[in-house]
């Protein structure tokens, strides 16, 4: 009989009530789907990774997962707003009219990146961790502008839907890793979950510090996943053409496609999840974690720019070389940063961590539509108007973003403009000829 994987966060019985900003909401249809208690599988960690971004031919058998609805957002722009919480009280739910909570708490994500940072301390699972980021992130489809149909990382990879996508084969290590985690800390979603265990694994195996930003809502049921074939394969016909295709779907550019890549520095690829690389090695055969795999750098859990020294070099066999690595000093257009990332670590580091921010930011939907930033905001933008009036002043990424979250909030965006509201454009008609009446009797 299949083990069968609990996902489903659990929900204390308060005996008081709780604080607003940390109160976890869930809707009626999202309680009617509760499931029973189910035994959580003890998890053992058989690979750190493989291939960030790849396909594999294989599937894993997951058990059915279950989670709880996300709450319904409400914009911070609407004073004054309030909304009917489930409140669980001696087995019973009842409502009550509470201020709207954030779609993460940031006590709640701060005390999780520590948890994080001692599960990576004692599994060395980076890889993994970067890996169900990315995956969860990398399914943003620019073309389509409602949410979350677009993809991007809202956590839909915990149902076992796309957790059935061939390229997301053995993910389901990396969920029963954080669901303890997940338990611990209900104020936090499984979107911003999965960003914040990628990020720290980036920082904690050695690299940038990656700008992150939260609140990301969840989506709320399997539905909602996207189809499969988002993702790249590891070996396609024509490698360039196809990271290409997929990264410019997602809106990245070339030097953004390469500082990705350069996190193969971590981690290994099993012939049994993906159909590439070697059984074992002689900087896998002894692990740490379950031994195996090829790994594309001789210090897999190290976060270097040696995976494109390597690639440049070709000279060692027991490194792994996809045709997608191969690509990145074959193509010219992407052997211009390649080559640039192997003589220049610091650069790397820079491009890498701005790309890795925005990969997890596209097609998201935050709560506060500004995001939550837990760690100040280094890079953070101040929009003054009179500075983009002129029009000779284009807007960050950043910004873009900001503003589209804004638009979004009230159920617009940037490409699309909001629904005629007659009623005020009638009073301001009114107005406008009320004045114009005025002056022209003056």
């Amino acid at each position: 009989m299949a083990e069968r994987v609990l996902l489903t966060p659990s929900l204390p019985l308060p005996t008081t009530r709780p604080s607003t900003t940390t109160m976890a909401t869930i809707s009626g249809t999202a309680a009617a789907r509760m499931i029973p208690s189910a035994t959580r599988a003890t998890v053992s960690l058989s690979s750190s990774s493989r291939s960030f971004f790849s396909f594999s031919s294989s599937s894993s058998s997951v058990s059915s997962l279950q989670c709880l609805r996300s709450s319904p957002r409400i914009s911070h722009l609407f004073l004054d707003q309030r909304r009917a919480d489930v409140r669980v009280s001696s087995g019973r739910y009842g409502t009550a009219s509470v201020t709207k909570a954030l779609a993460s708490d940031p006590d709640q994500l701060k005390s999780a990146r520590e948890d994080i940072k001692e599960l990576l301390r004692t599994k060395y699972c980076h890889p993994l961790m970067i890996r169900l980021g990315w995956h969860d992130a990398g399914t943003y489809n620019k073309n389509i502008e409602e949410w979350p149909q677009r993809g991007g990382a809202n956590g839909s990879l915990r149902f076992e839907a796309e957790l059935k996508h061939g390229a997301n084969a053995g993910l389901v290590n990396a969920l029963k890793l954080l669901q303890p985690i997940k338990d611990k800390y209900s104020g936090v979603t499984y979107a911003d979950l999965f960003q914040l265990a990628g990020a720290t694994a980036v920082e904690e195996a050695g690299g940038p510090k990656i700008p992150m930003k939260y609140g990301r809502v969840d989506v709320s049921g399997p539905e909602q996943c996207p189809e499969e074939g988002r993702l790249p394969d590891a070996g396609p016909p024509s490698p360039a053409d196809h990271l290409r295709q997929v990264f410019y779907r997602m809106g990245l550019n070339d030097k953004e496609i390469v500082a990705l890549s350069g996190a193969h520095t971590l981690g290994r690829s099993r012939p049994d999840r993906s159909g590439w690389g070697k059984p074992e090695t002689k900087y896998t055969k002894d692990g740490p974690g379950a031994p195996g795999g090829q790994s594309w750098t001789a210090q897999w859990l190290k976060f270097d720019n040696s995976y494109f020294k390597d690639i440049k070099e070709k000279k060692d066999e027991d490194l792994l070389v996809l045709p997608t690595d191969a690509a990145l000093f074959e193509d010219p257009s992407f052997k211009v940063y390649a080559e640039k990332y192997a003589e220049d670590q610091e650069a790397f580091f820079k491009d890498y961590a701005e790309a890795h921010a925005k990969l997890s930011n596209l097609g998201s939907k935050f709560d506060p539509p500004e995001g939550i930033v837990i760690d100040g905001s280094p890079n953070a933008e101040k929009f003054v108007a009179a500075k983009y009036s002129s029009g000779k002043r284009e807007l960050s990424d950043a910004m873009r973003q900001k503003i589209r979250a804004e638009y979004e909030a009230v159920g617009g965006s940037p490409e699309k403009a909001l629904k005629s509201n007659y009623f005020l454009n009638i009073i301001i008609v009114i107005a406008a000829l009320a004045i114009l009446t005025s002056l022209l009797g003056n």
